[in-house]
């Protein structure tokens, strides 16, 4: 009765977590499941005893050591070994929440955690629609809004809003209970941003939540090319331009990338880590010579490992400006145990997070009675 009980709830939570309810559902289900299904399944894994306890609370502070092997030697830029296309696919749309239209490409049957990438959202959300209270454990977000202006909100008090070219970047930790809803812009027009789930690595998804809002002004841009290419460096070093410092705790580089028609680039990476693009606008060719691929909007394109750059181009006759996001991140070998907002490494860390939810406790005390202004004004 219980493993019939266990895979009930679990199933329910992978469900919602792609309906148009997903938020209102989760709270009531982890609200009314009863806590001796929770207790019952918490136990210590029959492997050995836990090296880590959920109820721990450690601070970390700037970004973990990146081992040196990830980083291609010093060479010159015409020695770089580019990376060859894995796949390339639509992102397609759907509904997602009242009124949002999302395309999501990580997260979907076509790429599953693709280390240490969980989940690749591109969002528009009408005005009356929006994310309201809900909860996180064990990964990061980072929020791009690329049109309009998004409002958050969580328990701890923090609130702030992003405009058109900022990043907010969140570290959920040992659990973090907030908002984001969109500004009703004077136009009624729609919010349009990326949102990117990041995975932690084990011992850090103990760690205390945190912030940190990235504007526009902060971002360094750089011309490349006699001018044809334009590098917005939101994390990471491009043409020996770095980016500004401790934004996230799972080492990963972004940039905004948009090539005139004729342009070039060749974009470093270190080596080993997990890179794709996800295309904005036009058509830009990925690749060289016989590997090279020609790329439409709206795009996921995962690139092979091996290689230590990417390389771009927009043909001299196109019509429009080719606009990508370039992401790479450190791979963590690591499990994945994801069930709804919860990202963990075993099924009894997912039980123990559903409880303590549940049960406001290790690190959901504050989600007790909470309920976010911004969220008040939802429309149902």
């Amino acid at each position: 009765m219980k493993l019939l009980l266990s895979s009930f709830i679990i199933s329910a939570v992978a469900i919602l977590f792609y309906t148009s309810s997903f938020w209102s559902q989760l709270t009531s289900l982890l609200q009314q499941t009863p806590l001796a299904f929770f207790l019952s399944k918490t136990q210590t894994p029959s492997n050995g005893p836990s090296t880590r306890s959920s109820s721990s609370s450690t601070s970390f502070f700037g970004l973990p050591l990146i081992p040196p092997t990830f980083f291609a030697p010093n060479k010159p830029t015409n020695m770089t070994v580019p990376r060859a296309i894995r796949q390339a696919f639509l992102a397609i749309e759907q509904s997602e929440g009242a009124g949002a239209r999302v395309r999501r490409s990580i997260g979907t049957p076509k790429l599953r955690n693709f280390s240490p990438f969980l989940m690749l959202d591109h969002f528009s959300i009408a005005p009356g629609a929006g994310f309201p209270d809900h909860p996180h454990r064990g990964q990061e977000t980072i929020t791009y809004l690329l049109k309009g202006a998004v409002d958050h909100e969580d328990f701890a008090g923090n609130a702030g809003t992003i405009e058109a070219g900022d990043l907010q970047f969140m570290t959920a930790g040992r659990g973090i209970m907030h908002a984001e809803m969109p500004r009703q812009n004077p136009d009624g027009s729609a919010n349009v941003g990326m949102q990117l789930w990041v995975d932690l690595p084990e011992k850090l998804k103990t760690c205390e939540p945190r912030y940190r809002d990235l504007r526009a002004a902060e971002i360094p841009t750089i011309k490349v090319d006699d001018g044809n290419v334009t590098v917005k460096i939101i994390s990471g070093q491009s043409h020996g331009t770095d980016s500004v410092q401790e934004l996230a705790y799972t080492p990963v580089w972004i940039f905004d990338i948009t090539i005139a028609p004729g342009g070039k680039v060749i974009q470093p990476l270190p080596v080993g880590w997990n890179a794709f693009v996800y295309t904005l606008a036009g058509a830009t060719a990925f690749g060289v010579d016989k590997d090279q691929t020609t790329v439409g909007q709206y795009h996921n394109v995962v690139f092979e490992q091996k290689g230590d750059s990417v390389s771009a181009e927009v043909a001299k006759d196109a019509k429009e400006n080719g606009q990508f996001l370039l992401v790479a991140g450190l791979p963590l070998d690591q499990k994945v145990v994801q069930y709804g907002p919860f990202v963990l490494n075993t099924q009894e860390e997912v039980y123990q997070a559903m409880l303590d939810y549940q049960s406001h406790q290790n690190g959901f005390e504050r989600a007790k009675g909470w309920q976010s202004e911004i969220g008040k004004n939802m429309v149902h």
